[in-house]
């Protein structure tokens, strides 16, 4: 059995969260620091399939528009597995890995005028330039400034501010939060409510905010709308989530473990459905349950068969599906013309639609102010020198999300 490190209840949580704050003695070293190489700890994936391996690596100095970062918390997602194991065709190695993380600002390069030592911020995977065609654009958040160093485990300069044991480490997904310091381009870091917990927050850097937007950006679910949900791991009950916030009616979680009906219903589903149950196919159940087919869905898992299933359970004339999850490299989607020709639609979304610089600080404001659920995400709390059991977790389906501390 995995044990569970430090069991945050009562009274603990405000002395815990509050270790999780910048104090002034981290200020006064950041003063020290600033412009040197930092040697500190980081999980490094030396290659693809193998557990991950603490170890002391060196951290550069930021360069021009670059911004070093002291990680308090960070949270395991699915997507850092799915690179780990080597199913991602952009994973390189030795790398970094880690894109939900939150922390403060240690120093800052030639350039950075919208951060300073000691600001609360938030490292983000998709960045937001605000000058590029995609920044321009209303309908879209994918800002491509930086698309293809990032892709290539690179800062814009195309170099690498990790070095461990003599050899360059690659980034990831220009965040590496796996990593006690990391280095992130300017426009790749959101700055926060500097009373934010960062245990917490720091999951607003991936999987809720990209369920939660699914809901309210990509498919602009209206009220009294019927949705499924495929999958109900973190991402799935962020959907449900903000189908719940968009007025939805009903919301039917589908998923073959059906120990996690339960907590879908405390973020809004209204029904389960278990595949397992059924000798059809399970879009055809839905199909039936809701009278010609659900209004949307959503799929959350990464298995393109499922998102088939996905489309054909909408509704004819009107119904929208939406990807979410993320297939493995060279696998493809397929489904009869005629499923679009009479009106479904099939899109996908990223980080939940929305334009990372200036949406997640709102994020973190609508949790300070209790409009959106975060705390009942965490499942499991681990020191960061645990993080291979929050991967045994995550495979072994027994988390939601773990947060690692450092």
């Amino acid at each position: 059995m995995i044990p569970l490190a430090w069991s945050l209840i009562g009274p603990d949580v405000e002395s815990f969260t509050a270790s999780l704050r910048p104090s002034l003695a981290l200020k006064e070293r950041n003063m020290e620091t600033a412009g040197k190489v930092i040697k500190c700890k980081a999980a490094v994936a030396w290659e693809p399939g193998k557990p991950l391996s603490i170890e002391e690596v060196e951290v550069a100095p930021p360069k021009a528009h670059e911004v070093r970062i002291k990680l308090f918390a960070t949270g395991v997602c699915h997507t850092d597995a799915y690179t780990l194991s080597g199913s991602d065709p952009e994973g390189l190695f030795p790398v970094i890995l880690g894109h939900e993380g939150a922390g403060t600002v240690e120093s800052v390069g030639e350039g950075v005028n919208k951060f300073k030592p000691g600001d609360t911020v938030i490292p983000l995977y998709v960045p937001q330039c605000g000058e590029c065609k995609f920044c321009k654009n209303p309908k879209t958040n994918l800002c491509q400034k930086i698309r293809v160093t990032q892709g290539q485990g690179l800062l814009p300069d195309k170099t690498s501010r990790f070095t461990c044991k003599g050899k360059q480490v690659f980034h990831f997904m220009g965040t590496s939060t796996f990593s006690e310091y990391t280095v992130v381009a300017d426009i790749s870091l959101a700055k926060v409510n500097e009373d934010a917990p960062l245990d917490k927050v720091c999951l607003l850097g991936c999987g809720i905010s990209t369920g939660y937007g699914a809901a309210l950006n990509t498919a602009k679910v209206e009220p009294g709308s019927t949705c499924a949900v495929f999958g109900l791991g973190a991402v799935g009950l962020a959907v449900i989530m903000g189908c719940k916030v968009a007025g939805a009616t009903r919301i039917i979680g589908v998923d073959i473990n059906p120990a996690k009906f339960e907590k879908a219903k405390e973020f809004g589903a209204t029904e389960f459905v278990n595949p397992k149950d059924h000798s059809k196919p399970v879009q055809e159940v839905l199909v039936e349950m809701t009278d010609g087919g659900v209004d949307y869905s959503f799929e959350c898992i990464g298995n393109v068969q499922i998102m088939r299933a996905a489309l054909e359970a909408c509704h004819k004339g009107w119904g929208e599906s939406v990807i979410i999850g993320v297939a493995g490299a060279g696998q493809e989607i397929s489904t009869r013309p005629f499923q679009l020709v009479t009106g479904r639609v099939w899109k996908g979304t990223a980080f939940g639609g929305w334009k990372s610089v200036e949406s997640v600080p709102k994020l973190v404001d609508d949790y300070m102010n209790k409009k959106l659920k975060v705390d009942e995400f965490v499942t499991h709390t681990l020191p960061f020198e645990q993080i291979n059991e929050g991967f045994d977790l995550m495979h072994a389906g027994k988390s939601i999300r773990t947060v690692l501390t450092f």
